[in-house]
């Protein structure tokens, strides 16, 4: 098969690269997605290595796989990185390739859940995306501080392209060094950047992944049957190869299943239509969390730091009622319950969130309604709630006689204490406890 001269021009450059004589010999770290683009990238470099290999030449510089979980991707975009992942590491051992697969993950306290369900935060919009920088640029950047640390610079390879749109167009140049391959990472020092792709479009993107087999042994086929019924256009991906089961494949974007910030999730409409019809409660879910976000008496009148969020018109603007979250939290449960019938791999919220969840709760003074009595209730397990043994329940009943607040007081506070051991994170458990005594003292 022979491979055109503008893709082949790019392998060879990508060759020309890593060859590149340096003192910290920078590793490469490639963000992979899983979608079109970042695959592309990655299948071009890894020819490129495999090339390099084959002329005798010794790979020494090291080449990162970096995923980045927001731990509420896509459920069938999830399971498809998750075995393309799988393959990818495996692939490179075998053929010997300086090639390590690396997931990272948004911090226990920054996941979509904790913060909407926990905190309370509204969910994302254009105006307040905090999930970009919590559950994306923070764990990504982690890993290249981690890598700048260990080796004194690093490249990072993007999968961005001219023909993506004028957006993108406008950000790579401006970034861009005129004469130069590389570019100054706009948010980490001593990081460059690096688009081999930038000038390929739609049409080779295409081309390369039904043309050319997959380097560590994947289906591509898949990819493309994902994003063919994914699509929610008449747009038709122009392709060299011509077969009946290249239809039209449009330009779907996949991300967090829950995302708000988009006004129409039209990829989850289009998979459902398409036949994956249990996501169907997922994007209903989604629906109802973007129509109740500026519901004035779904939000509090003051923001988490105590500040006054009421405007003009008496509409409230701070962050989610504790009675609100309580119903989110058992919606969600619900539909992963009922989910997992269809598919019993599918989680929607992990169990060290519901954890983080809990502490969150605790420190905002709801002891009413714990985490654990929603999930009793929607599952149907005997999950005991045992801050105290009986035993200790039963001497701190004595002790405490006639006076039940005080016995209320003391199971609170051994909550809180208990789940800051949980998390593994004393930080803040004195304050905690103080402000608790102090609303106590308050309400007597």
């Amino acid at each position: 098969m022979k491979i055109p001269q503008n893709i082949e021009e790019i392998i060879e450059e990508l060759m020309d690269q890593y060859l590149e004589d340096d003192r910290y010999n920078r590793p490469w770290i490639i963000g992979f997605s899983g979608g079109k683009d970042s695959t592309v990238l990655l299948t071009l470099t890894w020819l490129a290595l495999q090339r390099l290999k084959e002329q005798g030449t010794p790979l020494t510089r090291q080449v990162y796989v970096v995923n980045n979980d927001t731990l509420v991707e896509n459920p069938v975009i999830e399971e498809y990185v998750t075995g393309v992942l799988d393959m990818i590491s495996n692939a490179a051992k075998e053929q010997g390739l300086p090639v390590t697969v690396k997931v990272t993950t948004p911090a226990l306290e920054d996941t979509f859940w904790s913060c909407v369900i926990g905190k309370g935060y509204p969910v994302p919009n254009n105006s307040f995306r905090f999930c970009t920088e919590k559950m994306k640029i923070k764990p990504t950047s982690a890993f290249i501080t981690s890598q700048v640390a260990a080796d004194g610079e690093a490249i990072v390879l993007v999968g961005t392209r001219y023909d993506e749109s004028q957006r993108r167009s406008l950000s790579i140049k401006r970034h861009e060094i005129k004469g130069h391959r590389l570019s100054k990472h706009p948010l980490n020092a001593n990081t460059f950047t690096y688009a081999p792709i930038k000038s390929l479009m739609l049409e080779e993107v295409w081309w390369i992944i039904n043309a050319i087999p997959s380097p560590w042994g994947f289906d591509n086929q898949i990819l493309f049957k994902i994003y063919a019924d994914a699509s929610a256009d008449d747009y038709e991906c122009p392709t060299v190869v011509t077969d009946d089961s290249h239809r039209s494949c449009g330009q779907s974007r996949f991300g967090c299943w829950i995302c708000t910030v988009v006004k129409e999730d039209k990829s989850m409409t289009s998979l459902i239509k398409n036949g994956i019809e249990w996501m169907k409660p997922l994007l209903e879910f989604r629906n109802r969390l973007s129509d109740n976000r500026n519901v004035s008496e779904l939000r509090c009148a003051t923001r988490r730091n105590g500040q006054a969020a009421v405007d003009e018109n008496g509409h409230n603007l701070g962050n989610y009622t504790v009675e609100y979250r309580i119903q989110m939290l058992r919606e969600l449960l619900q539909i992963q319950r009922d989910t997992q019938q269809y598919r019993s791999s599918i989680n929607l919220i992990s169990s060290q969130e519901l954890i983080a969840i809990q502490i969150i709760w605790y420190r905002d003074g709801n002891f009413e309604t714990t985490v654990n009595d929603i999930y009793n209730e929607v599952y149907g397990y005997d999950i005991p709630n045992d801050n105290i043994s009986l035993q200790e329940r039963i001497l701190l009943e004595k002790a405490c006689g006639e006076k039940q607040d005080h016995y209320k007081l003391i199971q609170e506070l051994l909550a809180l204490q208990k789940n800051k051991v949980l998390l593994m994170k004393k930080q803040g458990l004195q304050n905690d406890l103080e402000a608790r005594i102090d609303a106590f003292i308050k309400e007597q």
